[in-house]
C-alpha cells in the first residue's frame, strides 16, 4: 500500500491503527493454492494469526477452510460462515471439557495427547472421527518459543510412542481420519517439510483409514529487504510429487492439507502510529510513539524484525533512531534504525504486522486496544472499533467496602 493512502487513513481513524490489505491475503492464498500440482489440496486458515470475524469471513471467500486452536476461535469461525465440518480444532492441554464441546459443534478434532486420547475413545469409541497430531523429532522454526515439533515441545504424541498411541486406538476402536504435524514457524528450509514427509508417510502404514494428511504450516516470510524466505513454488511441486506417489502406493487418493497463519496476512499488515516525542540522550535518539508492547508483541517476546519507515517524511535525510513505546517496560520495536528524519506527530509504519499483532495485543498498563481497517480493491472498511473507557471497565465490578 502507498504511504499517501496510509497517512490519510491514520488521520481518517487515528493512531495507533492496524491496516490490513485484503488483496495481499488473496495474492498469498492463490501462490500457495498454486504451488502444489495433481494433489487434492485443501488449506486451513490459522485463525490465531489474525482472528477478526471479517478476516475470517474473508478467508472463506478465498475458498479456505479454518484451522482453530480453541473453542473460542470455531465459534468465530461459524459466526464468519463456515461449517463446522471444514473447522478443524487443534488445541493443546484443554480439557476432555472442550473436547467434547468441539464434538458437539461439529467440528474435525485433532488430538496431540495419549491421555485425551483415551477419554475421548472412552467416550466415543468409533463414533466420531479424529485426526492425531505427531511429534516428528524434527527441530524448526525462527525462535524456540515457536519451534514445535522437537523432543522438549509439548506439542503432539512423540513418534516413539507410536506403539503405545495403537494400543489405545485399538482398545477404544478410535476411527482416525488424518495425521497431522507441524514443526514450527519462520521454516526456511524446505527439507524440513520434506524429512517430516517421510516420517509421517511411515507412521500412515499403521493408519488403514486415512482421508488426509495434515503437513502444518511454518512457511516463512520476508520481514526486511533481501530475507531469505520458503520456496513454495519448489516445495510445491516436490512435495506434490511425493504425495502423488504415496496415494499410488497406498491405493487411495488422500487430502493434503496446510494450515498457514503467517503466511496468509503476515505481509497484508501496516501498524500506525503517530510519533509523540523525540528524546535525545547521550547515547541515543529515541523516536517515542503512541503504542507499545501491549499492540504489537513480537518485537519483544521473539525478538522480531519488523521494517519501520517513517511515511509522512519519507524523502528527508536519513538518521538513525531507536523505536521505543509508551509502557512502562523496556519495549523497543527497532533499536539503531535507519529513518527519515523523524519530526513530533509523524506517522511511523511498522511492517508485516498482519499475523500475531492485534491477535496478541492486551490491554497493558490500561491502554486502549486500537482499531482495525481492511482494505479490499482500494475501499477501506473499519472492521474493529478503537476501545475506549467502558471498554475496560465493562466487566469490572467495582465493590462497596463497609
Amino acid at each position: 500500500m502507498e504511504n499517501k493512502q496510509l497517512v490519510s487513513l491514520a488521520k481518517q481513524y487515528g493512531t495507533p491503527l492496524y491496516v490490513y490489505d485484503a488483496d495481499k491475503m488473496a495474492e498469498q492464498y492463490n501462490r500457495l493454492n498454486d504451488a502444489f500440482h495433481g494433489v487434492n489440496l485443501k488449506i486451513k486458515y490459522a485463525a490465531k494469526a489474525l482472528s477478526n470475524i471479517s478476516v475470517l469471513k474473508w478467508m472463506k471467500q478465498q475458498g479456505a477452510g479454518l484451522d482453530v486452536v480453541s473453542i473460542q476461535e470455531a465459534h468465530l469461525g461459524i459466526k464468519a460462515g463456515y461449517e463446522p465440518k471444514d473447522i478443524l480444532y487443534t488445541p493443546n492441554c484443554v480439557s476432555i471439557n472442550e473436547i467434547i464441546e468441539a464434538v458437539d459443534l461439529g467440528l474435525m478434532i485433532n488430538i496431540d495427547n495419549i491421555s485425551i486420547l483415551e477419554q475421548f475413545g472412552h467416550k466415543y469409541k468409533d463414533s466420531v472421527p479424529c485426526c492425531v497430531r505427531l511429534n516428528p523429532h524434527i527441530m524448526a522454526g525462527g525462535n524456540s518459543k515457536i519451534s514445535t515439533g522437537h523432543i522438549d515441545s509439548k506439542f503432539g504424541i512423540s513418534i516413539l510412542q507410536m506403539r503405545h498411541l495403537l494400543r489405545v486406538i485399538d482398545t477404544y476402536n478410535i476411527n482416525v481420519v488424518g495425521l497431522h504435524i507441524h514443526t514450527g514457524s519462520d521454516i526456511l528450509d524446505s527439507e524440513v517439510f520434506l524429512r517430516g514427509t517421510e516420517i509421517i508417510f511411515e507412521a500412515a502404514e499403521d493408519f488403514p483409514d486415512l482421508e488426509f494428511i495434515d503437513f502444518g504450516s511454518g512457511f516463512k516470510v520476508a520481514y526486511r529487504a533481501g530475507d531469505v524466505t520458503t520456496d513454495i513454488e519448489s516445495l510445491g511441486k516436490e512435495l506434490s510429487k511425493r504425495f502423488k506417489d504415496f496415494c499410488i502406493q497406498r491405493g487411495k487418493d488422500l487430502e493434503l492439507w496446510f494450515e498457514p497463519g503467517k503466511f496468509l496476512v503476515s505481509e497484508s499488515g501496516y501498524f500506525l502510529a503517530s510519533v509523540n516525542v523525540i528524546k535525545t540522550t547521550p547515547a541515543t535518539v529515541f523516536v517515542g510513539i503512541d503504542t507499545g508492547m501491549n499492540h504489537l508483541l513480537r518485537p519483544m517476546m521473539y525478538d522480531a524484525y519488523h521494517s519501520i519507515e517513517n511515511i509522512s517524511n519519507p524523502s528527508s535525510t536519513e538518521r538513525v533512531y531507536t523505536v521505543v513505546g509508551y509502557i512502562c517496560e523496556t519495549d523497543t520495536f527497532g533499536t539503531d534504525r535507519k529513518l527519515s528524519e523523524v519530526r513530533e506527530n509523524d506517522i511511523i509504519a511498522i511492517k508485516n504486522a498482519g499475523a500475531y499483532g492485534f491477535s496478541m495485543a492486551s490491554n497493558y498498563n490500561s491502554r486502549f486496544r486500537p482499531a482495525e481497517v481492511l482494505v479490499q480493491n482500494g475501499k477501506d472498511y473499519l472492521i474493529r472499533k478503537r476501545e475506549e473507557m467502558d471498554d475496560l471497565l465493562k466487566n469490572q465490578i467495582l465493590v462497596d467496602f463497609e
